[in-house]
């Protein structure tokens, strides 16, 4: 009689210039303190005219392979070389398949605007169809999310990690107040809020989002008025629109610290102008922190000009060139949760223990 060890394979599917191999260097020796038997391989995309080809360079017939993949600014690209690589191992005769994506594309298309579609629901369509078992991700932008799924798809946070960084980093974080820069965040803020025993302020009558519900087509009317399908007293009532009221704080800010929260940080014109508003009600230091930091664009140059004193975010998507840009942006690592997630998976254990304090509305 023998014992035979269950082998854990972990593939990373971006390519070599585009993976966040910080985050993948801390998963790896995160699970190898675990003694877990791991085996780390990096696919290799092979683009063939404007196709991609994901080649697995060893056997994972019977194992359990868990799949990591963060997003580059190639975001399409990246989705196909995610949904390929899983194909690949389940025709390979993976025993399961497990995607780690601490942050899942199109996670904003996740309502019907106008005429549209909701992309996300189609990308998790995709990715069930291709082969996976499970998803692991981190902050969805909209817990609903997990519904598009027919598979079990744990949804952790970094909340933990930003609390840790708000007491160890910032020595006077008890005379700070967190801020919500628009009231759809307040749920979030409040949440920060509580736990540190801090106060809250919210901004309102900012310019709106392409997320408002302004943008939304199916109350627009027609465009040409049919008085003669419709009985005069059967007309059905337009909806008022909405008019931005005057920028407001709700709540003090003179004198503190305000700290920002926020899921994703992607154009941070917005955060620009909450920084500045704050500034002109008495807030003497400024900190972003949020999840994911897209920082698309022009968005360190922006950053690093404005009243933001510190923007805190994790390591799910790689920002090494941002940063070199913006010294303000600062990186908090994750990857020992999702070293533990991957542990417990693979070893059939509870997750539980990483949802410790978590509510519905966290």
């Amino acid at each position: 009689w023998h014992t035979i060890v269950e082998e854990v394979k972990v593939f990373s599917v971006a390519g070599k210039w585009r993976g966040n191999r910080a985050l993948l260097r801390g998963v790896y020796v995160c699970v190898r303190a675990h003694s877990l038997s791991l085996s780390p391989s990096f696919s290799h995309p092979l683009f063939v005219s404007i196709e991609t080809r994901v080649q697995i360079q060893e056997s994972v017939r019977g194992k359990d392979v868990f799949v990591i993949q963060t997003m580059s600014k190639d975001v399409n690209t990246t989705i196909m070389e995610m949904l390929i690589m899983v194909y690949a191992c389940r025709t390979s005769c993976a025993k399961s398949i497990t995607g780690v994506l601490p942050y899942f594309p199109y996670s904003k298309q996740c309502k019907m605007r106008k005429r549209g579609s909701i992309v996300s629901k189609l990308v998790a369509s995709m990715m069930c169809k291709a082969g996976l078992t499970h998803l692991i991700t981190m902050d969805l932008h909209q817990k609903e999310i997990q519904g598009f799924f027919n598979i079990p798809v744990d949804n952790l946070r970094a909340s933990p990690f930003l609390l840790q960084y708000i007491q160890e980093e910032i020595p006077d974080y008890r005379n700070a107040v967190i801020v919500a820069k628009s009231p759809a965040s307040a749920k979030r803020a409040q949440s920060f809020a509580e736990r540190l025993r801090l106060g809250i302020a919210v901004i309102h009558g900012e310019a709106q989002d392409a997320e408002s519900d302004q943008v939304d087509g199916r109350h627009s009317p027609p465009t040409v008025k049919t008085t003669g399908a419709i009985h005069p007293s059967m007309e059905i009532p337009l909806l008022i629109p909405k008019e931005k009221p005057p920028i407001t704080v709700v709540g003090d800010v003179g004198g503190r610290i305000a700290i920002i929260v926020d899921d994703i940080i992607d154009d941070v014109d917005s955060f620009v102008a909450a920084a500045e508003t704050l500034k002109e009600r008495g807030a003497y230091k400024i900190f972003v922190m949020a999840t994911h930091g897209l920082l698309s664009s022009e968005a360190p140059r922006f950053i690093e000009e404005s009243a933001i004193d510190e923007v805190v975010v994790t390591n799910t998507i790689p920002h090494e060139l941002q940063k070199l840009q913006c010294p303000k942006i600062k990186t908090v690592d994750i990857s020992m949760i999702l070293s533990e997630a991957i542990r417990r998976i693979h070893n059939g254990e509870s997750m539980s223990y990483l949802f410790r304090n978590i509510g519905v509305d966290d």
